[in-house]
């Protein structure tokens, strides 16, 4: 599979509502959309980095740099077999995951649309629609928390799980409980926390969570083994685990009960792939994270939690959750039993709207 071009659209792409987490407060989003030409053909993938280096240290601004400078020229004019040629050809740049995941992507989009087969087929996956939640970010006060959660639950999500910090955790996570006794709840840090002050999280133990969600450091696996040991409530890790290697060392060192995977973080949807195998081979469940997708992440997503390991609510909710318009022709809808269906088109199944693709664009680079 010949790389003849390869376009890089950093684009910014306003959000229905702010989202807030315990590292900053956005009101639009951020991406790098990679289009590659290769005979005859156009496959799409998205880099979920953003503009601050908050969820890690990638940005738009590095992206583009890491693309455009050194994953383009190591396969540009080249014969990338498929996505595991594609990371060795790569091997030799350090870290920036997200930047090789959004290229990564592409090519897998290119692959399924070359054999005419959807990413699920390609990945193995079992569903034809996926279980979602939705990820609410912090709020002013508990009583808007309960607000807008019910909001989403009077819309059909089944799932919530709530963005938390210190200071904004025990009193907001009950008050959600007390009015919905029943959902399933979950929180999220986002590494808010260090183990001295992690007993502000004990109260939460009590309140019959399906998981806590990377409370500790984001490069911390040890000391949430020694947390996890406190709690019966699974912790799950997130940041921390950036490899299959990673997920690895979290089940040796008993550091969690639960894997969110998220192919950017971990590099590439193949490494998310493997992630899965090594989680069910030792009996540890996962769910698939989002980072506020357009259609083109949604689509991945989507197929890659069709895989049968992944048997908890993922956060890859509907379109409208983060967007008005948004830069793929088909919208992802949730359904009345909280699902969305997995794309069923070739490759990631979605077709770019060009024009709102356009109207999005602060920056265009054409490398060939």
């Amino acid at each position: 599979m010949k790389i003849e071009s390869i376009t890089l659209h950093h684009i910014a792409m306003p959000l229905v509502a702010p989202f807030e987490t315990s590292f900053g407060r956005e009101t639009k989003r951020e991406c790098v959309i990679i289009e590659i030409h290769s005979e005859g053909l156009v496959g799409y993938g998205e880099c979920v980095a953003t503009h601050s280096p908050g969820y890690n240290y990638e940005t738009t601004g590095t992206a583009m740099h890491i693309l455009k400078d050194f994953i383009s020229p190591l396969i540009l004019g080249q014969d990338v077999k498929d996505a595991l040629d594609f990371q060795e050809r790569v091997i030799g740049i350090r870290g920036h995951l997200l930047a090789k995941a959004g290229v990564e992507m592409a090519v897998w989009d290119l692959l399924g649309k070359r054999e005419n087969k959807p990413l699920k087929e390609l990945f193995g996956g079992v569903r034809d629609k996926v279980e979602v939640g939705v990820s609410v970010g912090i709020q002013a006060s508990p009583e808007k928390l309960v607000e807008t959660v019910t909001d989403f639950v009077n819309s059909g999500y089944a799932r919530v799980k709530i963005k938390i910090k210190p200071g904004k955790e025990v009193a907001e996570t009950t008050a959600v409980r007390k009015a919905f006794p029943d959902i399933r709840l979950q929180v999220d840090a986002n590494s808010a926390y260090s183990l001295d002050d992690a007993d502000q999280l004990k109260p939460l133990d009590d309140l019959n969570l399906l998981l806590i969600e990377q409370p500790l450091f984001e490069d911390d696996i040890w000391d949430h083994h020694k947390l996890q040991e406190k709690f019966k409530t699974p912790i799950c890790l997130d940041e921390s685990i950036v490899s299959p290697r990673h997920a690895r060392y979290a089940i040796e060192m008993k550091a969690c009960k639960i894997i969110n995977i998220k192919a950017g973080r971990v590099g590439g949807l193949s490494q998310g792939i493997m992630v899965h195998d090594i989680c069910q081979q030792n009996n540890m469940p996962v769910w698939c994270g989002g980072m506020l997708e357009t259609g083109i992440g949604r689509a991945s997503n989507l197929a890659l939690a069709s895989m049968p390991n992944f048997t908890l609510p993922g956060d890859v909710s509907a379109s409208d959750r983060y967007y008005e318009k948004d830069i793929t022709n088909e919208r992802f809808v949730l359904n009345p039993d909280s699902t969305i269906d997995v794309p069923s088109g070739a490759g990631l199944g979605v077709t770019i709207d060009e024009d709102a693709l356009k109207s999005y664009t602060l920056a265009k680079v054409v490398v060939n």
